[in-house]
């Protein structure tokens, strides 16, 4: 789905509305409301019921693993972003392939913030709940403000299922739902009346009750249709009638809202035409982004794309993606191993390709040896890995950022490598094409640290025109470019270019270039087998001199009036919430600078004294604190940590609690 958007009019760090944000950075928490949004104007639709219009939206779709919870959002997501609003997702799920049917284990669930102006996260606490079981119920009722509306699948209440969770009544009944706005529907019911016409039993029917659902919020927010009736012919193209079953439970759901009692208001939230630059707009998650990043930046280079990955959660959707590209010149390797698919890769690049591995933490902690051959061999690699909860297998559906400490020094020996982290789910296409610049012209493998809240969420993207895109083509060695002594001309593998400090890239077979290599230290120059005390401290430095040498961009820092005395730094995914929660700060009246980090390894240059400028510097992050410890020993400056280890992502409220506390100190 792609829309239109017009000139960008106002200030991304201020928004217009006084009212907006409760989860996008306005002044202040959400405020408890009957209606299910902000700053609400009315009117009387067509049919006779009154029409609200809603700067901002929050939704959660929550259910059993099985009841297509995120098809459900995804799917209202793509009509929104046709729509033209601006938007935020944030798809949680269990770990478990199948945890047991009706438990707390086994809530799926999935939260969509959209509005008529910019917005930066999924929004801390839904206006919208549309709870599937008591499950879903109870795993998410503490997170659903008093006055928010809750839509409740009657039908899964039974005693047996209300049992598993530990109700001892029926919450529907016993008043512990006061001053919410509750709207019992017995969707599953309703789903199997629809499809009475129809040859399927009971429960092939109930099945369709997500559509139901779609349909019915559908109607309330004014969503367009047309997409989903699509995707669902497209998705079921060879079952034309478990298709035609979904989209008749699809408008069945759109008529119960347009002619039942209990839903007397729709609400209606404008395209966000101010929020964006000009051009065409799609909605996009981060892996998809990166797996377009990818496959762009083999384009600029003019080389074959290589993927050597073993599947793991949350990176699997990356080699899902690369391997519907072979028109591009991808090729898709999946090993039987982690340590398979990225020597795989390596020999790629060793023959010419640029050469991809995708894993996360517990991966990354395989292929450790291997990166540190690349990093020996001087080859470009690109390592992403998609952060999840760790240690070991952890929390392989939640998020974290835990792995910058294992991406800086996780390998045996002075193995330096770069490291580049996307800030936003569309932020992955650039950061990827940034990643393959400096794998490319460094000759390195280079980190690509993004994490399950980027990957799985998602956001508008607008899609570049191609020739905005940088030109990273290379020049492979095509003969000798030594001379020795007595004027014999020889080809040396590790002769470096004075300014990069890079290796030429020699591919195989071509004649004269022939060279060794292996992970056993080379001599400089030749690349010959050396055990030379002498060399191999003068290779170690100068494989770290290249990191270091590798040209950033400057920390940009966002400090109106260059009055404040308190810089909140951050890095990676917590860039939505510390900037949502700067918002809030300064329009309250306080003094916040605010920068974030791209370049992990090496640093911008400006980093010390930018740091240096400030009287107190406070780095949020999905860990203990292990950005702030590297700043802390590099530049020696006093840094304050707010860290969190849920496998969710911070809060914009939370946030903005503690770094006022750190204003108003100073």
């Amino acid at each position: 789905m792609t829309s239109q958007a017009g000139p960008d009019t106002r200030d991304a760090e201020t928004p217009t509305d006084p009212a907006a944000d409760a989860a996008t950075g306005g002044s202040g928490a959400a405020q408890p409301s009957t209606t299910p949004g902000a700053n609400t104007t009315g009117t009387t639709g067509t049919t006779g019921k009154e029409v609200r219009r809603l700067d901002r939206v929050i939704i959660r779709f929550a259910g059993d693993s099985g009841d297509g919870m995120q098809l459900t959002g995804d799917r209202f997501t793509s009509e929104t972003a046709s729509f033209g609003n601006d938007l935020s997702t944030l798809p949680n799920f269990p770990a478990e392939i199948r945890a047991p049917a009706g438990t707390l284990p086994g809530v799926s669930s999935f939260q969509v913030h959209f509005a008529d102006h910019d917005i930066l996260t999924p929004g801390d606490a839904p206006n919208v709940l549309v709870a599937m079981n008591p499950a879903a119920l109870k795993a998410n009722i503490e997170d659903v403000p008093r006055g928010a509306e809750i839509i409740v699948n009657t039908d899964e209440f039974t005693t047996r299922a209300m049992a598993k969770v530990g109700y001892a009544s029926s919450p529907l009944e016993d008043g512990s739902l006061e001053g919410y706005s509750v709207h019992p529907v017995p969707l599953t019911t309703l789903t199997v009346e629809a499809l009475k016409g129809f040859d399927l039993t009971r429960k092939e029917a109930g099945r369709s009750k997500n559509m139901f659902a779609l349909g019915l919020l559908s109607w309330m927010y004014h969503r367009p249709t047309e997409g989903t009736e699509n995707f669902l012919r497209t998705k079921f193209a060879n079952k034309p009638h478990i298709a035609e079953a979904n989209l008749a439970a699809f408008r069945a759901g759109w008529n119960f809202g347009e002619t039942t009692e209990d839903f007397a208001t729709s609400y209606e939230v404008a395209p966000a035409t101010s929020a964006f630059p000009p051009g065409t707009y799609r909605n996009i998650s981060g892996n998809l982004a990166l797996s377009y990043g990818l496959v762009a930046a083999s384009h600029q280079a003019d080389l074959p794309l290589f993927l050597g990955s073993y599947p793991i959660t949350p990176a699997s959707d990356i080699l899902h993606e690369l391997s519907r590209h072979k028109n591009f010149g991808v090729r898709t390797f999946q090993a039987e191993d982690e340590i398979a698919g990225i020597g795989a890769a390596l020999g790629a690049s060793f023959g010419g390709s640029l050469g991809v591995t995708t894993t996360s933490g517990p991966g990354v902690a395989l292929k450790s040896e291997t990166i540190g051959l690349a990093v020996s061999l001087e080859l470009p690699l690109l390592v992403v890995d998609i952060q999840r909860g760790g240690p070991s297998t952890g929390l392989p559906t939640k998020t974290e950022q835990a792995d910058l400490m294992q991406a800086m020094y996780g390998r045996n020996g002075e193995a330096p490598v770069p490291i580049v982290a996307p800030a936003t789910p569309a932020d992955c296409f650039d950061a990827a094409i940034e990643a393959a610049r400096i794998a490319l012209v460094y000759r390195t493998p280079v980190f690509l640290l993004s994490d399950g809240y980027l990957a799985n969420g998602s956001e508008p993207w607008r899609i570049p025109d191609p020739e905005e895109l940088p030109d990273l083509r290379v020049r492979f060695a095509t003969g000798p470019n030594h001379v020795k002594e007595d004027g014999t001309e020889v080809f040396h593998p590790f002769k470096r270019d004075p300014e990069t400090l890079a290796r030429p890239w020699a591919v195989p077979g071509t004649p004269g270039l022939e060279h060794r290599i292996g992970g056993i230290e080379k001599q400089d120059g030749t690349g010959n087998i050396s055990y030379d005390p002498a060399n191999h401290d003068f290779m170690v430095r100068t494989r770290q001199a290249k990191i270091d040498g590798i040209e950033v961009p400057e920390l940009e820092v966002d400090d109106p009036g260059g009055e404040a005395r308190v810089l909140v730094l951050g890095w990676g995914s917590t860039h939505g919430p510390i900037t949502a929660a700067t918002r809030r700060i300064r329009r309250a009246g306080g003094r916040i600078a605010r920068a974030h980090l791209r370049h992990l390894n090496p640093f911008p240059a400006n980093l010390g004294e930018v740091l240096r400028r400030y009287d107190k510097v406070v780095i949020p992050e999905m860990n203990l604190g292990q950005l702030a410890a590297l700043l802390r020993a590099k530049y020696l400056v006093d840094i304050a940590s707010i860290t969190q280890v849920t496998g969710l992502p911070f809060k914009a409220e939370q946030l903005a609690s503690a770094l006022k506390e750190a204003v108003d100190a100073h």
